[in-house]
């Protein structure tokens, strides 16, 4: 009876500890399911660092009821962080050993869906690797694994990655295809996440093929999406193509508003402390990952072993692998340490540096935006100042009226030149200038500039000696405009510091080929020199060697910046000699290619006169917004006889020209409603030959190319000299 008993106490005990034991684990089983969720939920939300955590985590759970499922799991989702770095730290070994060992165990259990993923995630390893055929073939039989279950959620998904692949080797019709076909994804952790991902990997695929509307509406899907589940990836990568398709809609204001976003994104989620919790996080976890790899080892070891009779040898042999796997797992736990340590330190300087460089480009950005709006607004004003100037000045003042006025023009044209020294200097700051190439007259460039100069040489009674070598071809390709720049800022400075002095020019030959010609160009003065010390910073902005100099002679100090900055253009440099009291000699060389008779004969030269527009009546329609503007214009018109319409913004403008016919038309850019080159791009619908000349206040945006590809003739800078504009007028109509 009492063994009897014993066997029933026996038999209960047993099976409450199998109970228990089952109980455990469900309720361990139950943790990593919610661990899952929570590593999602801290990855969509690019926490990483506790993400990277939750993985550590599970693989502790996992390693306490040995579900080797979860195992394998979480080093898939480890290999496909390491994907989804956005190229910066994809690491393809690295990345190769967690598939591996993943797909090890998934073979072992068998877990053939999981498999079927770690194909998809060695496709796009491949793709990374550009090994194109191979990732083909690991879709192909994740694709197989999930039609043999007739997982309908997997193959969708599986479509989304193709889309991936088909996205980053820019086949974007097959990837937009691929992608809407993968909606409704459905995910059992990460539903939403995922939808916005399709929409936003839709948006970069229109893209590409400049379907921008399109584009701004899958990214705003996807920026919809991550507003209201908060996921800051998705929101960086959606609001930069939203500002980015603005941009290429012309829609500026919206297109700065959402890169302004853009950076507030960016400068949230990359942050030094946010980088070093990653990293240390990343670390952390390659070292389980080795410490388990080599208990693995150990215990592949330990069962083969155990095969046949263990003998001294084979046990000495063992510990001899113990210890070398212990001394192994030591140096990579200190090389792992160093590796942290040393990542901390880069990532610290990656990080002082990209701040550093961010706010440099910032305040340039700032500078160059600020200064281009000055330009811009002054210009407007003094439109009104220097044609006023220049009508009362032909409308026979008194002789007193007339010194007034003659001092009002200089005061205007002074103002002018420093305004538009101001944009040359920012243009060149932000690159937005261009080096033209066209047949240009040498000859008559340093003559028409020394003509032009002539009374200002009178004014210190200087004379002005230009000597040209007589190899210098009449024509020769070059930039005609920044070398009179060029000529113009040095000769006026050396007859501004002479008095009853030479300014000698000459242009030398030193070198020369069937198809260039090397010239060496030397301005030399007899003036009062410059000192060697302001001699090292005398290119430099607002530089006139001393604030005397300044008040004396005047000027902006912009003039050498200019020159330095055209000739870097024009793959020049400039040397200066100079000695206090003796002179100053700035000399550089020119490389200029030779014009083929054929072309030439094709070919306009830039600099030839024009006819005059005296004694022939045009028919013009003037667009301008500002009442001012439009009187001094019209005057400035009618002063040759032309007869004039005018409209006050684009859609008039429109309506005029679909109902006259008007020999040219002068269209102001910056106008309420829609711009002039709005204006111009919906009558050149209607009317392709009808010269169309723009008439603006350019600012750092503007260039002269831009303006004719959409659709204008010529551009006309506010404020101009009206013989400046006639002789462009005449260069249209003949």
């Amino acid at each position: 009876m009492v063994c009897k008993v014993k066997h029933i106490l026996y038999f209960w005990f047993a099976l409450f500890s199998v109970l228990s034991q089952a109980q455990s684990n469900d309720i361990i089983k139950d943790s990593i399911e919610r661990t899952f969720v929570d590593f999602y939920e801290f990855k969509n939300k690019a926490k990483m660092s506790h993400a990277l955590e939750k993985l550590v985590t599970i693989l502790d759970l996992s390693d306490s009821i040995n579900d080797k499922k979860s195992t394998a799991k979480v080093y898939m989702l480890r290999a496909e962080l390491g994907i989804e770095e956005n190229y910066k730290s994809f690491n393809p070994t690295e990345i190769e050993s967690y598939l591996k060992r993943a797909a090890q165990i998934q073979l072992e259990i068998p877990d053939s869906l999981g498999l079927g993923y770690n194909y998809v995630l060695r496709a796009l390893t491949a793709t990374r690797n550009t090994s194109y055929s191979n990732a083909d073939k690991h879709f192909s039989d994740a694709e197989a694994i999930f039609e043999k279950y007739q997982s309908t959620d997997d193959i969708k998904k599986l479509k989304y990655y193709r889309g991936l692949f088909y996205l980053s080797q820019g086949i974007n019709n097959r990837a937009i295809e691929s992608f809407e076909n993968s909606l409704p994804i459905n995910d059992p952790y990460q539903p939403k996440y995922l939808r916005a991902k399709v929409h936003l990997n839709l948006a970069k695929a229109y893209k590409n093929i400049k379907q921008y509307e399109q584009a701004k509406l899958n990214a705003k899907i996807a920026l919809q999406i991550a507003n209201s589940y908060d996921f800051p990836i998705i929101k960086l990568e959606s609001t930069q193509i939203i500002g980015d398709m603005y941009a290429g809609l012309n829609d500026l204001k919206n297109a700065y508003t959402f890169q302004n976003e853009y950076i507030k994104i960016k400068d949230s989620i990359y942050n030094i402390e946010r980088l070093q919790s990653v990293a240390l996080a990343r670390a952390n976890f390659d070292n389980e990952f080795q410490k388990r790899h080599i208990t693995e080892l150990v215990r592949q070891y330990d069962d083969s072993t155990q095969v046949g009779k263990r003998n001294k040898l084979t046990s000495i042999l063992s510990s001899a692998l113990l210890i070398i796997i212990s001394l192994l797992t030591i140096s990579l736990y200190r090389n792992n340490q160093i590796k942290v340590k040393t990542n901390n330190l880069l990532l610290k300087k990656n990080s002082e540096l990209q701040l550093a460089k961010d706010n440099a480009e910032k305040a340039m950005k700032a500078k160059a935006q600020f200064l281009s709006t000055v330009t811009h607004e002054l210009r407007t004003p003094l439109y009104a100042v220097t044609g006023l100037t220049h009508l009362l000045l032909e409308e026979n003042p008194s002789e007193s009226q007339k010194e007034h006025l003659k001092s009002l023009k200089f005061s205007g044209d002074y103002l002018l030149t420093f305004i538009n020294d101001i944009l040359q200097v920012n243009k060149i700051e932000a690159r937005k200038l261009a080096v033209e190439r066209a047949p240009i007259n040498l000859k008559k460039v340093l003559n028409d500039v020394v003509n032009s100069l002539s009374q200002t040489s009178k004014e210190n009674n200087n004379k002005i000696i230009l000597s040209i070598d007589k190899g210098i071809p009449d024509k020769l390709i070059g930039d005609y405009l920044k070398m009179s720049q060029v000529f113009i800022n040095l000769i006026s400075n050396g007859l501004k510091f002479t008095k009853d002095g030479i300014v000698e020019i000459s242009a030398t030959i030193t070198e020369e080929s069937d198809t260039q010609q090397a010239i060496l160009f030397e301005i030399k003065d007899n003036g009062i020199g410059i000192s060697k010390a302001m001699q090292e910073n005398i290119f430099d902005s607002f530089s006139q060697g001393s604030v005397q100099i300044n008040r004396k002679y005047g000027g902006t100090g912009l003039g050498l910046t200019i020159v330095k900055s055209l000739l870097e253009l024009l793959n020049s440099n400039i040397q200066l000699e100079s000695k206090l009291g003796v002179g100053s000699t700035f000399r550089f060389p020119l490389t200029l290619d030779k014009v083929e008779e054929e072309a030439l004969s094709h070919t306009e030269i830039i600099g030839e006169e024009k006819t005059d527009l005296k004694n022939r009546q045009f028919k013009v329609l003037l667009v301008e917004d500002n009442k001012i503007n439009q009187v001094i214009t019209k005057k400035i018109i009618a002063k040759q006889n032309m007869t004039c319409d005018i409209a006050d913004d684009g859609y008039q403008a429109i309506d005029y020209a679909r109902s006259n016919h008007y020999d040219f038309i002068l269209m102001d850019i910056h106008m309420p409603g829609i711009s002039g080159i709005e204006a111009t791009k919906e009558i050149r619908k209607f009317d392709a030959s009808t010269p169309i000349i723009a008439l603006t206040a350019i600012s750092l945006d503007d260039n002269k190319n831009d303006f004719l590809k959409d659709g204008f003739n010529e551009v006309i800078s506010k404020p101009f000299d009206p013989e400046v504009f006639y002789k462009k007028i005449s260069h249209i109509l003949s």
